[in-house]
């Protein structure tokens, strides 16, 4: 048996043959998570919409994983538009509200022909 799990969750899939986490013992990597709706195949117009999905997304993946939002160490975050952070920094705050408790953050340039407008991936531990 392998030491790795592969994690899936309802309504985000990638199209290609991977999963939407790894977990080798009590740490856990993700792939791309979008705000993207695989079961109705749509992205939403809006930064906020895309954003809160995208942040669902982060909830249900460290769930089905055993955890919780607070074992979450870091996030990459992906911007088509860096300067506009409004509606990233208004779902951060509401998923990490102590400031003395919230995991490292970096933000990235996201390519102009991406379909979508925001994109991350997380690194987390989670205690057994």
């Amino acid at each position: 048996m392998s030491r790795r799990q592969s994690i899936h969750i309802d309504g985000f899939a990638h199209k290609n043959p991977i999963p939407n986490a790894s977990m080798i013992g009590n740490f856990l990597v993700t792939g791309v998570i979008m705000g993207r709706d695989t079961r109705e195949e749509t992205i939403p117009d809006t930064m906020e919409e895309q954003c809160a999905i995208m942040f669902r997304h982060i909830r249900d993946i460290v769930s089905t994983a055993g955890g919780t939002t607070n074992d979450i160490i870091k996030i990459s975050v992906w911007l088509k538009d860096a300067s506009d952070r409004s509606a990233l920094n208004a779902e951060w705050v509401a998923m990490f509200p102590d400031p003395e408790s919230r995991p490292a953050r970096h933000a990235l340039p996201l390519d102009a022909s991406s379909p979508v407008m925001i994109q991350c991936d997380f690194m987390a531990v989670i205690d057994p």
